[in-house]
């Protein structure tokens, strides 16, 4: 199989991420000083795509590591509507890799002009966004020239995991960021694992992605690659919300992958893909626990296990190479899923 654009990008997120770590530390224990002298009380985050789904995870660690409730912020109440929320008290981070998107860039336009500390995550250090905003961290991804986000998105992630340990003065946490990269490099030997699996849902349409705490945001990255390049009506769930409802409609062979590396709530998640396999799904599982991928005909076992706080950014790895093999398997082109565009900008 020709290799793809796509595939170089995922297979260069192990430099990606060390660059970015190598680049923007020193910066980032800058940024923290001035908003830890700001009174922050909560965080904004506005973000659309991928970026979105990175802001997810924050939600995980600004809450769990500093004690900061993180509310998504609604565009459209800024530009639609124009009847943008009072922000006192809020450090707003917008994140977007292309920096461009005009909605993204109103909520940081208006934190400002509510004196309220913005920061910005972003790919390119003259957008729109940058300029917006109070502090800028660069991602230092290089150029992504395909449309389906991959090291643009573990960098965003790897960007909000150290701006964590830069607020909570975290030497500790810090450090384990370091083994990231190696790490990364590591769960990309899983790509034949990933082309089997693929290999069996050649003609899935739909499917279900799992996950929970830390890897809520990892099952909705991996929902949207599928989306967007194998274009299967992936849908996404915590595993708790799942048993609310959705999974009256498992049943023999339905396909579903689940992301459960260890954790606090791997024996949740384990518990579910148990009543998963005796409803009959076509189980594959992410996971670094030998009783997880027991169950799965094609399991995807990451060879490292990082703490929880930082296991997203290797456990999205084997659904990227999922997505990409699958689109392949499909017959569609990895590079150019049809309709869409690098940049999107929204109002």
């Amino acid at each position: 199989m020709r290799a793809s654009e796509l595939f170089s990008e995922i297979n260069e997120q192990p430099a990606a991420l060390q660059r970015f770590l190598d680049a923007e530390s020193a910066n980032v224990a800058r940024i923290a000083a001035p908003i830890g002298r700001a009174d922050v009380r909560y965080i904004v985050i506005a973000a659309r795509g991928t970026s979105d789904n990175a802001a997810t995870y924050a939600k995980y660690v600004f809450a769990s590591f500093n004690r900061l409730p993180v509310a998504l912020a609604t565009p459209s109440l800024y530009t639609l509507y124009r009847t943008p929320p009072r922000l006192e008290g809020a450090l707003v981070i917008g994140i977007s890799q292309s920096g461009e998107s005009p909605d993204i860039v109103a909520v940081v336009e208006e934190a400002r002009r509510q004196n309220a500390p913005t920061l910005a995550i972003t790919n390119f250090a003259d957008s729109p966004l940058a300029r917006a905003a109070d502090h800028v961290v660069l991602q230092h991804a290089g150029e992504e020239k395909t449309i389906a986000a991959t090291k643009t998105y573990t960098t965003q992630l790897c960007a909000l995991a150290l701006l964590s340990t830069a607020l909570a003065d975290d030497r500790a946490r810090r450090a384990e960021l370091d083994a990231v990269p190696d790490a990364v490099a590591r769960t990309l030997a899983l790509s034949d694992a990933a082309e089997f699996a693929a290999s069996r849902w050649a003609i899935v349409t739909t499917m279900l992605v799992i996950g929970r705490g830390y890897n809520y945001a990892t099952a909705f990255e991996i929902a949207l690659k599928l989306k967007e390049l194998a274009y299967v009506t992936a849908e996404p769930f915590s595993s708790a919300d799942f048993l609310h409802g959705p999974i009256a409609v498992i049943q023999g062979g339905y396909p579903v992958l689940m992301v459960a590396p260890r954790g606090r709530v791997f024996d949740d998640l384990l518990d579910v893909a148990r009543q998963l396999k005796a409803r009959g799904a076509d189980l594959v599982m992410i996971s670094d626990a030998a009783d997880a991928l027991a169950p799965s005909r094609a399991p995807l076992a990451l060879p490292v296990a990082l703490p929880e706080w930082l296991s997203p950014l290797v456990a999205v790895v084997p659904g990227q190479l999922l997505a990409y093999h699958l689109t392949a398997a499909k017959g569609y082109d990895p590079d150019h899923p049809r309709g869409l565009t690098k940049v999107t900008r929204t109002l």
